[in-house]
């Protein structure tokens, strides 16, 4: 009985631990270049792996260009609008074809506070396309109900800043009265900017000890 309890114990702790545990974020950032200042984010692969490429798909595909944050609710979400709809720039054949598709939700175990980007859907669980939620607060009662793929890595003042615009209410939403627009957006590599400073700094010191050898050669000999 002891014995079987101590295994009941260590499997709640196991699974305690897991769930508190933060997803690694891969290298992968996007930047949305608002007309109130920058927002980056960066995403979970081991999470939402379907989510993420469609959503990493349409930011390469220059989609979220001219789109905007339709819903500001202070404390709860600033949602981007569906790209099909929410764009003042027409799309092109093959953005309509990746914005038109629909992504199954991958629910998980990861908790929906602030910062963490969230897929907006309709009553079907698979209906989510292309607009998503970035948490302004804890809301635990959409854990395990829509899609988390990322999390907001800088730009938490330019939250706080849509978070004092002024806003009206339409129906559930809370929503801006002036557009919140994304003027552009663009992605990098971390790790490839990692490696890129690295570089630089390895070019420095090589050129240091190359004035240093010849420092010395001349020295020694004149």
């Amino acid at each position: 009985m002891k014995i079987f309890c101590w295994v009941c114990l260590v499997f709640v702790i196991t699974n305690v631990v897991a769930l508190s545990e933060e997803p690694q974020l891969s290298s992968a950032r996007v930047v949305f270049q608002t007309n109130y200042g920058d927002i980056e984010f960066g995403f979970y692969p081991s999470v939402a792996p379907k989510t993420v490429d469609h959503i990493f798909k349409l930011v390469r595909l220059g989609c979220y260009n001219t789109n905007h944050f339709f819903r500001v609710d202070k404390g709860f979400v600033a949602q981007v609008a569906d790209v099909a709809g929410g764009r003042s720039a027409p799309m092109n054949e093959e953005q309509r074809r990746e914005a038109g598709k629909t992504i199954v939700g991958e629910f998980s175990h990861v908790k929906h506070v602030r910062g963490i980007l969230s897929m907006g859907r309709y009553s079907d669980p698979d209906s989510a396309q292309s607009s998503f939620s970035i948490l302004l607060g804890d809301a635990p009662h959409l854990d395990g109900q829509y899609a988390i793929f990322g999390k907001v890595t800088k730009g938490d003042e330019t939250l706080r800043k849509l978070e004092e615009l002024p806003t009206r209410r339409e129906g559930i939403f809370v929503m801006p009265v002036e557009r919140i627009t994304i003027l552009s957006s663009y992605y990098y590599d971390t790790e490839l900017e990692s490696c890129e400073n690295e570089r630089g700094i390895l070019k420095r010191r090589l050129a240091a000890s190359a004035v240093e050898i010849e420092r010395q050669r001349m020295k020694c000999f004149p």
